[in-house]
């Protein structure tokens, strides 16, 4: 029996692909469970077999929320206490190591509190450390983040294969390890993000700078995050007391911002400075498969220019929302804003 992806409707997994089965109860309930996250609910005895019983499943998609469900109880839970046991509480929670809630893989899944679900998961953690300023701040009032959606987009969540799931793991630690700003749009967009988080790393991301998913640009002092090498052409020469001032001056609108042999042409259409934090954001008309791009640089350690992608967009006006939607969730001035020249 094999799981297909709702969009494409490509097999996912062979339910009869595992190696450990086990049994647990949970609910009330009376449950198989094999190490590839799927579960089987048996029929209680000496009563009638309901409809989602004594079926092999990895459970079912609930548009409430990111998880696995099985005629309403959350498979990963299920699998947990399979494989973990009884959680040391009942008021913990179970913990996506990789961030994709619906991987439920035994070795992909952890008790927590509450709280350790928030610290320990490091793509969480880096979001709060922006989003709060630091952990002290958020641990001070942790309500702070009641009106801030930390990971909305369900998208990219599916079940995966033991090697799918261990490139998903590289990917969220090349960028939770990275010196970059977090973006909504990183984990909250539907495009480029979704297509390769399963796949294979290429070689450029696995980072050839010393820090993963970095590499040199071809300008110097310049590098690059999660981004064929390229050309940026407004980089400045020569600067003086803050570089990411000097770059800022330096972006023309209708200009080229970035060119390479194997990435597209992207042209400045608008650019903001942040406000709270050392970073500029560029909107671009793009040569590639999406007319428009929105990119990102920050300063390194090491003094170099951090170039970025933080969404590729198909029209005008969905190019500009993100951009507007970045200026507000980051703060950033809008002394600089030129005005969007989309189509």
């Amino acid at each position: 029996m094999k799981s297909y992806n709702e969009e494409t409707n490509e097999p996912l997994i062979n339910l009869d692909d595992f190696k450990i089965q086990k049994k647990c109860f949970f609910e009330g309930e009376k449950y198989s469970v094999r190490d590839n996250g799927a579960v089987l609910r048996h029929s209680p005895e000496s009563k009638r077999t309901r409809s989602a019983d004594n079926k092999w499943t990895l459970g079912n998609a609930n548009h409430a929320n990111p998880y696995l469900h099985i005629a309403g109880a959350r498979v990963h839970r299920i699998v947990a206490i399979a494989f973990h046991g009884d959680p040391p509480d009942p008021k913990y929670v179970v913990d996506h190591i990789d961030s994709n809630c619906r991987n439920n893989r035994p070795e992909n899944l952890r008790w927590l509190t509450r709280l350790e679900n928030t610290l320990k998961n490091p793509a969480t953690r880096k979001k709060i450390e922006f989003l709060c300023g630091s952990v002290e701040a958020f641990l001070a009032n942790p309500s702070m983040l009641n009106n801030m959606n930390l990971s909305s987009n369900m998208a990219w969540m599916r079940a995966v294969t033991p090697e799918e799931a261990e490139n998903c793991k590289l990917r969220m630690a090349i960028w939770t390890n990275s010196k970059n700003i977090p973006t909504r749009s990183y984990t909250n967009r539907k495009g480029a993000f979704d297509k390769r988080v399963f796949k294979p790393l290429n070689k450029w991301e696995v980072g050839l700078a010393g820090e993963p998913g970095l590499d040199f640009a071809e300008t110097p002092m310049c590098g690059q995050y999660m981004w064929p090498g390229s050309y940026f052409p407004m980089c400045p020469k020569e600067f003086g007391i803050s570089a990411l001032d000097s770059y800022f001056q330096n972006i023309k609108i209708g200009e080229l911002f970035s060119h390479g042999d194997s990435s597209p042409r992207l042209s400045a259409l608008s650019v903001a400075k942040a406000i709270n934090h050392p970073a500029i954001l560029v909107l671009c008309e793009s040569s590639g498969s999406k007319p428009f791009a929105l990119c990102a640089i920050t300063l390194n350690e090491k003094g170099y220019f951090i170039h970025f992608v933080v969404g590729t967009y198909s029209d005008g006006d969905t190019a500009k929302i993100a951009f507007e939607n970045e200026l507000s969730l980051s703060k950033f001035s809008s002394d600089g804003y030129n005005g969007f020249r989309g189509k």
